[in-house]
């Protein structure tokens, strides 16, 4: 299996997150995703995190993903830390001025908080007060230098001084490298790398073949030297949200193969007998993503796996099991 080049000292960590350490290590990361409820009832929060718990490395924290009004990321990630999953904050520049992200970076720095995700964020429009302001004062390429540069130079994006130093974070972007132009996206994330970004969690993908190309070009361009890739990958739930990603969802290619094996997961199964359809489609999807993992393990550059097993948390563990990445590396000293 071939290994990542982006590695580093322990004594040269930039912020001492167990992500960093696992992949500073070489170790194949894992991340996963938790979305916070849309109410106060943090029960909610508890079952995901003992489904996710010593099964992923870290695990994001959406940001009022799709534009619908959820418990804050931060609150929701501070949460996490206090039970024993470290968390990786969303931050998105569609709801924030530049003032607002620096606080609200450096008060989650102080509760623990130390992996932050930098993310333009989905237009407000899809979510459920479509007639909000779209503040978008910076973007995420700036959102990612600013967070740099109070990390590294210890100044606010004004240039003042941070007294005593700047919060230090491990910091994550995002690239989705089957959206048109599709021979741009490499070149974005090489961009990325020169803001400050650390790793790169991408959309899920499907189609290998045009991956591969993506990653090549990203080796060819050195930035597998200085930043951490994890590609993302999740388990098909049936042939019918197959069809949705592949169809309304940009960013997402998945192969004529792959759905036909959807569709044919269920031959023979009457429409009538839902329960079984649902098991045998499921059970498809969790073998194509555990058949994904194993091969993106042997593409250079791949650091990890970011497993998005959206409103699915507890398929995680069977696939991290039998794609060969459990346990995890033990790194809390």
């Amino acid at each position: 299996m071939p290994t990542n080049n982006a590695t580093e000292s322990v004594d040269t960590l930039k912020s001492g997150s167990n992500l960093e350490k696992v992949l500073a290590g070489g170790h194949f990361a894992v991340t996963g995703e938790l979305g916070p409820p849309k109410h106060l009832d943090t029960a909610v929060i508890d079952r995901k995190i003992e489904l996710l718990k010593g099964v992923v490395d870290a695990a994001n924290v959406t940001d009022n993903q799709t534009g619908i009004v959820r418990l804050s990321s931060i609150a929701a990630g501070i949460y996490m830390a206090q039970h024993g999953l470290e968390p990786v904050i969303q931050m998105t520049c569609r709801d924030r001025n530049r003032l607002a992200i620096q606080s609200d970076l450096m008060g989650a720095y102080i509760h623990g908080i130390r992996n932050v995700l930098c993310l333009s964020g989905d237009h407000q429009s899809f979510g459920n007060h479509p007639g909000a302001k779209n503040v978008q004062d910076i973007d995420s390429m700036q959102l990612i230098q600013m967070i740099q540069q109070m990390r590294d130079k210890h100044q606010f994006q004004c240039g003042d001084e941070i007294k005593g130093g700047g919060p230090k974070v491990f910091i994550g972007g995002a690239g989705s490298p089957f959206s048109e132009p599709i021979s741009f996206r490499p070149l974005r994330i090489a961009k990325k790398m020169a803001a400050g970004v650390d790793f790169i969690q991408t959309q899920m993908i499907f189609d290998m073949t045009i991956f591969r190309q993506f990653m090549k070009k990203l080796v060819d361009l050195g930035v597998t030297e200085k930043v951490h890739i994890l590609a993302g990958v999740g388990p098909l739930k049936g042939s019918p949200m197959a069809r949705f990603l592949n169809e309304k969802i940009p960013g997402i290619v998945i192969p004529e193969e792959l759905l036909q094996r959807m569709d044919n997961a269920v031959s023979g199964i009457s429409e009538s007998n839902k329960d079984a359809r649902r098991d045998a489609w499921r059970a498809e999807g969790q073998k194509i993503c555990v058949e994904q993992i194993e091969e993106l393990r042997e593409i250079e550059g791949v650091s990890g796996v970011h497993i998005m097993a959206i409103e699915w948390e507890a398929a995680i563990k069977p696939i991290a099991e039998r794609a060969g990445l459990l346990p995890r590396p033990d790194l809390a000293c």
